[in-house]
């Protein structure tokens, strides 16, 4: 169960985003990094699971962004269904140029198949600064897309269910926490260094209760549905349900030396993995961090090396000279 929350409200900053990544801790995953050529101005992380190595969450140099969050819809979706993560992967390496519209991009994924045989997503996406589409599975075309971030003041936050569901707890009070840290730091003209440590521990904030000893995941579906913060939780006593209905289930708090042995990133425990926060000022200079919880093995991280800072500013978008190769 994921959680991404983005605001353009703080006056220093036009976008501010943070993002908790819910998963079997498991789940081999390369950290945040610039990517390799001919995409070296991609920055973000990469699920390594997958042959197509997707990600849930990127910025280019160039100020396009995008983050995703899954949800179940129906029982028909496999692991051979086309990998979510790669949507996020196309719209970041789209042609760097000025002509690579979000609405175009759009329009590619909806056309023909568009989007058959991918489960349930909510992809936010677009240049910071401007309004960011909110597409799913459920996005007919361009005319049917929702737009976040498209007057100051706004204060956002999705999680694993379709965009428009604002049954979650977690994600109510995400913004809610979101919009009272922003106006905290504000008042009290804070560091960038200060805001940054009041965001994770909003992205920190864990409330989820222990399941009563006979209480089954079933019964106890909804409570992971409140926490911003998931602890590892699992393991054996899981009975073998899939990430996406731990989305929605809650179970024993354990540690997570006691199932060592889950080593093929679809079962064991489960929990936050890695926590992201990106910050762009009103110059586009980008303060991204991204904290690792836990390492390649499901243990947990050393206090410190978990941190990965990158701080660069947004190149302005170059046309291509008249007569120029391409």
């Amino acid at each position: 169960m994921c959680i991404a929350l983005l605001s353009n409200a703080h006056p220093a900053y036009a976008l501010i985003l943070i993002n908790n990544r819910d998963e079997y801790l498991h789940r081999p995953t390369k950290p945040a990094h610039w990517w390799a050529p001919p995409n070296a101005n991609v920055l973000g992380a990469r699920d390594l699971l997958r042959e197509e190595q997707g990600t849930w969450l990127g910025i280019t140099k160039e100020g396009r962004i995008a983050v995703l969050t899954n949800f179940r819809e129906g029982s028909g979706f496999k692991m051979e269904a086309r990998s979510r993560g790669s949507m996020v992967t196309a719209f970041l390496t789209q042609p760097t140029e000025c002509e690579g519209s979000t609405e175009s991009f759009i329009e590619s994924l909806t056309r023909g198949e568009g989007l058959k045989g991918v489960g349930g997503f909510s992809l936010v996406c677009g240049k910071v600064g401007g309004p960011l589409a909110v597409i799913s599975n459920r996005t007919p075309d361009v005319e049917g897309t929702p737009w976040i971030m498209k007057d100051n003041g706004e204060t956002i936050g999705l999680s694993n269910a379709a965009f428009e569901d604002r049954s979650w707890p977690k994600v109510l009070k995400g913004e809610k926490l979101l919009a009272s840290t922003i106006k905290g730091h504000v008042a009290q003209k804070g560091s960038e260094a200060a805001l940054v440590e009041d965001l994770f521990k909003l992205l920190d904030d864990d409330t989820l209760p222990r399941r009563p000893n006979g209480v089954s995941w079933n019964i106890y579906l909804n409570e992971l549905r409140k926490s911003i913060f998931i602890p590892a939780i699992g393991g054996e006593s899981a009975g073998g349900l899939k990430a996406e209905d731990l989305a929605t289930a809650n179970c024993q708090h354990l540690m997570v030396e006691s199932d060592t042995d889950k080593g093929d990133g679809l079962s064991g425990v489960y929990g936050t993995q890695k926590q992201t926060i990106i910050l762009v000022d009103r110059h586009g200079r980008v303060n991204f961090v991204e904290r690792s919880l836990y390492g390649a093995n499901g243990k947990a991280m050393p206090t410190a090396e978990r941190d990965r800072v990158y701080e660069f500013v947004i190149e302005a978008c170059r046309r291509p000279e008249v007569g120029s190769e391409r």
